[in-house]
């Protein structure tokens, strides 16, 4: 058995380890982390392991969350510091004793003195008595030599390199801006003396107010106020992600989960470009035409892909100029801006943006047609090949494509037919119930519906229907098959299909059928998928003589009505639906071995 990856053993001793991620192996500057668990028991260490793991892993979040250090960062440092050693100083001015305070304590310590409280033969009472008024008389004084320390100790450190007497405010602002520099850094030292030189600067200001001069300006030309935007922190609980949980639970547009978990994963690789401190007012065009710049570089299926493990989105970018792998289509750029544009919109509603700026900004649809019908040539090969006639295991889809004896009859078998010969989804029929399926007035239908047991779902309110069954789907045994699934007392027409993690009906099949396709020698590149055979019935309508507008709907492509949901129609309307589905033809076609 296989020890715990995070387990590592040296001799007799067991220590934590953990891969660094590659997009942060440089800042790190190790390629993995190692940590001594002090314990040489396998149990133990087990134990002592996991705190350890998650420890770090806070930290790789940690560092995640900051971002590199900016010009504008290191001027912001060098006024808030100028500003505050002011502030400073206003604050031990407020507090310096006035000549008031001061008669006030010599009056008190006399009296003290003639009520006996105070012994004029004890040299350490009479000088306990004077401390204080001693302390409020010299307050001033004292407060001025120690500036005058601070200033001359500041030059010679700034002159020298030392940042010691300014370390502890540099990293506090560093940490407080969510930054990514630590003390090794140039930007670190470099930053830490600005703020040196504004220090100097403020304490040569206390000398003139001293003076009573409370009109002078930095004569430093590094130290002055800041102008134009400077980078922020996004404010407690309304970071990018964080507000998109908001908008998740309230779902304006009700959308479907699966769809929701995908808008997640869309703004989650936004985020991964901005970075997840960015301060959610300022999304503006500049930040997603960007990062859309990026989506026309992005490779497919890159968290997948061994090579982009543990890169984020800029990194997989430039390391796919050397891996070279094919970059996601335009269809796929808009279902990111998509998903991206609606949370926009939710948070230009809510007073966080003042406008979409997801707007106008998809890519122009190709005029070409990325899916394909079959040719009637394509089918009889796709037909006559194993995964029709007999293949040699029904468990794994590489087993598919070689000749065999198991013949494959479940929703696989199916679907593919269905759709040839009414243009219904894949997943509209998959999810067909028993009684969806059923015989009105001497014809059978399919009511494509969401009402009824299971976790039904369709794509629009439009897609609610009743479609005839085709003749040819009759005569190949589709009602003896739903008599068969009636009789075992199922209440899905096709028990094995499933929805995936992400409530997506039927997709481990959706994918594998195009690399079937493609094993067979009937696909090379884009064009063919079962959606294939939904554009054949379009293509088959249109041989007819139908319109598209005459047939639009029986594809789901129209506004909901109240006969499709409860799936009665009138007796006219049942007979031109199935008129229509029964003009649907492929001449030429071959299936008969298939009844």
């Amino acid at each position: 058995m296989a020890r715990i990856s995070y387990l590592l053993r040296r001799g007799a001793s067991y220590y934590a380890r953990i891969k660094v991620p590659t997009d942060l192996a440089d800042l790190i500057g190790k390629k993995e982390l190692v940590k001594a668990l002090g314990t040489k028991e396998e149990n133990v260490a087990k134990r002592l392991m996991w705190p350890v793991v998650e420890d770090w892993n806070r930290q790789f979040e940690d560092i995640r969350s900051r971002r590199e250090i900016t010009a504008d960062d290191k001027a912001v440092a060098v006024w808030q510091h100028y500003e505050a050693t002011l502030q400073r100083d206003d604050t031990a001015r407020r507090n310096t004793p006035t000549q008031a305070e001061i008669d006030e304590a010599t009056r008190a310590m006399f009296a003290r003195a003639e009520r006996g409280e105070i012994s004029s033969t004890d040299p350490l009472a009479i000088l306990d008595a004077t401390l204080d008024v001693q302390a409020k008389q010299r307050a001033r004084e004292v407060d001025a030599m120690s500036r005058r320390a601070k200033l001359t100790d500041m030059q010679k450190h700034l002159a020298t390199g030392n940042t010691a007497l300014i370390a502890h405010e540099v990293d506090d602002y560093v940490d407080k801006g969510r930054l990514l520099v630590d003390r090794d850094h140039p930007d670190w030292t470099d930053t830490a003396q600005r703020m040196m030189r504004a220090e100097i600067e403020g304490l040569k200001r206390t000398f003139e107010r001293d003076e009573g001069d409370f009109t002078r300006t930095p004569t430093d030309p590094i130290v002055k106020p800041v102008t134009g935007k400077v980078r922020e922190a996004a404010a407690p609980g309304e970071t990018i992600m964080e507000l998109f949980e908001k908008y998740a639970r309230e779902n304006p547009k009700q959308i479907k989960p699966d769809t929701m978990a995908q808008a997640r994963r869309d703004v989650g690789l936004f985020v991964e470009y901005v970075g997840g401190t960015f301060p959610v007012h300022r999304i503006d065009k500049k930040a997603v035409r960007e990062w859309k710049g990026l989506l026309l570089q992005y490779p497919v299926k890159a968290t997948e892909t061994k090579a982009f493990e543990g890169m984020k989105i800029v990194q997989i970018v430039k390391h796919n100029e050397t891996v070279g792998k094919p970059v996601i289509s335009h269809t796929t750029i808009n279902r990111y801006l998509s998903g991206f544009s609606a949370f926009c919109t939710w948070l230009s509603n809510h007073g966080y943006l003042t406008q979409n700026p997801a707007s106008d900004m998809f890519l122009k649809k190709s005029k070409d047609k990325t899916t394909k019908p079959f040719t009637v040539d394509q089918m009889n090969s796709l037909f006559k090949s194993p995964f029709f006639t007999g293949c040699q295991s029904d468990e794994a889809p590489r087993f598919w494509s070689k000749p065999g004896n198991v013949q494959i009859r479940d929703h696989r078998f199916w679907v593919p037919l269905i759709m040839l010969y009414s243009g219904a989804r894949p997943a509209e029929i998959a999810q067909l119930s028993i009684d969806d399926v059923r015989e009105d007035r001497g014809h059978w239908i399919m009511h494509i519906t969401t009402d009824g047991e299971g976790d039904k779902s369709v794509k629009t309110n439009g897609s609610i229907r009743v479609v005839p069954v085709h003749a040819e789907l009759v005569r190949l045994g589709f009602i003896e098959y739903h008599a068969s699934m009636k009789k075992a007392g199922e209440p899905r027409l096709f028990p094995l299909a499933e929805r995936n993690e992400r409530g997506q009906m039927m997709a481990d099949f959706s994918r594998d059928f195009p690399r079937y396709l493609t094993k067979i020698g009937l696909k090379n590149g884009r064009g063919l998928s079962l959606y294939s055979f939904r554009h054949g019935v379009a293509d088959a309508l249109r041989r007819a003589g139908h319109m598209d507008e005459q047939f639009g709907f029986i594809l789901g492509h129209t506004s909901g009505t109240t006969t499709q949901r409860y799936g009665t129609l009138p007796q006219g309307m049942l007979e031109a639906r199935v008129e229509l589905i029964a003009s649907i033809a492929y001449p030429d076609l071959k299936i008969d071995h298939l009844v």
